[in-house]
């Protein structure tokens, strides 16, 4: 969280300062223009986060293809060293009911498979939020769309690809651990099930 509101503070700074440096436009206006398309932004990623998150479970199941991690991605999460701060990304699942923070029941497959179903979730929501961001493009005019709308949309596109990249980098871990749970809670074969082997009889 602490990497959101810092990188959005500083971006919001140095926007202002820049806009206003170059005489770009009225200062006023310039503050006006920042922090009116960073509040777009949030409220564009909300509606978004709201409406998957009313979408139904099955969509975003842990066996649909479309979330498949593929074999090229896997050397991409791993240059990047996901592991090393995916645990600083802010993480607002929360919010809608289910935490992806940490996993609380590592040994429980259902919680597992709706972890897998948010994680999923989650992608198309900040997917999707990539591109809404620069809607807010529109709301303005002159060069500000340019050096102060364009900036803000750019921003958001980062922090919105920081988690999915994270949420990516955790599906085949855990489609790892649910199909390990899934096997070892499979029911055992007893020998006392087995059907009775008929005996040959001499005639």
């Amino acid at each position: 969280m602490k990497h959101y509101l810092l990188t959005i503070g500083i971006a919001m700074a140095v926007l202002c300062g820049v806009n206003v440096a170059l005489n770009l436009a009225p200062w006023y206006y310039v503050i006006a223009a920042v922090v009116w398309c960073t509040a777009l932004q949030f409220a564009f990623d909300a509606v978004i986060a709201l409406t998957v998150n009313h979408l139904p479970d099955r969509w975003f199941g842990a066996d649909n293809p479309l979330f498949r991690v593929r074999d090229y991605e896997k050397p991409l999460y791993k240059n990047l060293k996901v592991r090393r701060w995916k645990d600083n990304v802010w993480e607002l699942g929360g919010l809608g009911g289910f935490s992806k923070k940490a996993l609380k029941e590592p040994d429980n497959p259902l919680y597992i498979e709706k972890f897998l179903i948010e994680c999923n979730r989650g992608v198309v929501t900040h997917r999707l939020s990539y591109f809404v961001g620069f809607f807010a493009m529109l709301t303005l005019s002159g060069v500000c769309v340019f050096t102060v709308a364009l900036p803000v949309a750019l921003v958001n596109l980062y922090l919105n690809v920081l988690p999915t990249l994270v949420l990516r980098y955790n599906t085949p871990k855990l489609k790892a651990v649910l199909a390990r749970l899934t096997r070892n809670s499979a029911p055992a074969f007893k020998e006392q099930d087995r059907a009775p082997i008929p005996q040959k009889t001499n005639k």
